[in-house]
Formats: structure tokens, sequence, C-alpha cells
């Protein structure tokens, strides 16, 4: 989402209650409320159960953070504005899978776990770091050509055309935690969790093929490419290190 056109305000956010909970008042919006709170629309839709966005009325509660979790953030396409996606504070199934990266140039592979995913074994010795799922390292989402690079200013992904109905492939194993359509600038949408650290971005798609807190394997199809919000058939992918978009030039084999 732009900023003008329904996307989340670059200004300061207000700090969750200690409750977790925002009473509507005369005025607000769910898109308000995302915006003064520094959350998204989906994250708002799913922790409320929220059918339809546009239906909120004065003295309602709604839970403007998930009890137990913690936040990264994406943006939309060409965007410098952050939309934060919720990640679950225990390990789960991904959250204890270090997803691994190649640089550009040919590096070695280097896993990233976190403190939390990687705890210190009670003898001392150094643990060894749970193997990866997949191949180990971070693969294409789709096979077309590219046709925009990532800029930090104007887009922060690549974008990857092809046919509608091409697959769209997960980039790494992980967990689905956004899939619809409901964030303006990305069209038919998938955010897959891979662990504490990174998020990837699926938009502009045909057709999805995973929901919500589906796992994913590296590899597997989820979606199919399509045009959906924009000027022609195209992937735009997304990876997202903490929150801030990372050319994912750096992390993506070569071909």
């Amino acid at each position: 989402m732009r900023d003008g056109a329904g996307g989340v305000s670059t200004g300061a956010v207000t700090p969750a209650p200690a409750s977790g909970l925002h009473t509507v008042r005369p005025g607000d919006t769910l898109l308000g409320i995302a915006r003064q709170y520094g959350v998204t629309l989906p994250d708002l839709v799913a922790w409320n159960q929220i059918t339809d966005p546009n239906q909120i009325h004065v003295g309602q509660t709604i839970r403007v953070s998930p009890a137990g979790t913690s936040s990264v953030a994406i943006a939309a396409p060409g965007s410098s504005s952050a939309i934060v996606t919720p990640i679950p504070a225990t390990g789960g199934e991904v959250g204890s899978v270090p997803v691994v990266r190649e640089p550009v140039g040919g590096r070695a592979p280097v896993a990233e776990p976190t403190a939390a995913e990687t705890p210190a074994p009670a003898t001392g010795e150094t643990a060894p770091a749970p193997a990866p799922a997949g191949s180990g390292q971070w693969q294409w989402p789709t096979n077309g050509v590219l046709v925009a690079g990532f800029n930090e200013a104007s887009n922060k992904g690549l974008d990857i055309g092809g046919s509608v109905g091409d697959p769209v492939y997960a980039a790494a194993a992980g967990k689905v935690v956004y899939a619809g359509s409901g964030l303006r600038g990305y069209g038919k949408l998938i955010v897959i969790k891979h662990n504490q650290e990174y998020n990837s971005v699926y938009a502009h798609n045909d057709k999805l093929l995973v929901k919500e807190d589906d796992q994913v394997a590296q590899g597997q199809k989820i979606a199919e490419l399509g045009s959906s919000e924009a000027d022609r058939p195209k992937l735009h992918f997304e990876i997202r290190k903490q929150g801030k978009a990372v050319d994912p030039m750096g992390y993506l084999p070569a071909r």
C-alpha cells in the first residue's frame, strides 16, 4: 500500500495498550487503527476474525497486538512504508529453522539462527546449527525473465515476467502468514514466514494455492502467476530481513 492511496503512514505509531485492545471511537476506521498502531489490515482482520473490514462500529473492541507474538515489517512495492506481519514468539515449526543465504559471488552459504533459536548446550560445547529445510538456500520463485530489479527507492524486490498461470514456488520452507487480496498495490498476495528474521512476499498472482497457517516446503507450488493490480503478468517477489527489504539477488542462486 502506498501513502495517499490507503498506505501505511510513515509517522510515529502509538504503542499498543497493555491489554492489546483498542475501543473503536467515532471516526475510526480499521485502516486508521492499523496505521495508529503500526500494524496492517490483514493483522487486524486475522486477530479479530473480521469478515468485512469496512464494517466496524463505535464501542467495538479491536485487538491491535496478538498475544505472545512479535512483529516484522514488509512494505508495498515501490514504497518505503512498513507493513507489519505477526511472527509467533515461540520457535514452532519454522522459527527453529534458519534460512541459509548465498551472497552474490558464490560465497559459501551462511546459516543465520537467532539466539532464541539455538540455545546454548548445558555442557558448554558449541551446538551445531539445525539443518536448513530444502536445499539449504533460497531458490527462484518462478522461471520467468527478470523485468525489474531491486531499487531501494522505488522497487523493494524483483519483478519477474511470465504468462498467466505459470507456477509460483516457495523460495524457502516456511509458514504462510498471509494469503489474500486485502493489501492495495499487491493484488493477490502471499507472505511466508521462514524464521524469526526472514519473510518472503509473492504479489500479483492470478490464483492462490495455499492459505494462511499452511506449512510449505521449499519449491512447493503456492500460486499461479498473474497480473492482479499490475500492468502485465508478472511476479513481484521480495525478501524481508527483520522487516527491511533486502536485494533478493544477494540471496538467490545465479542463473
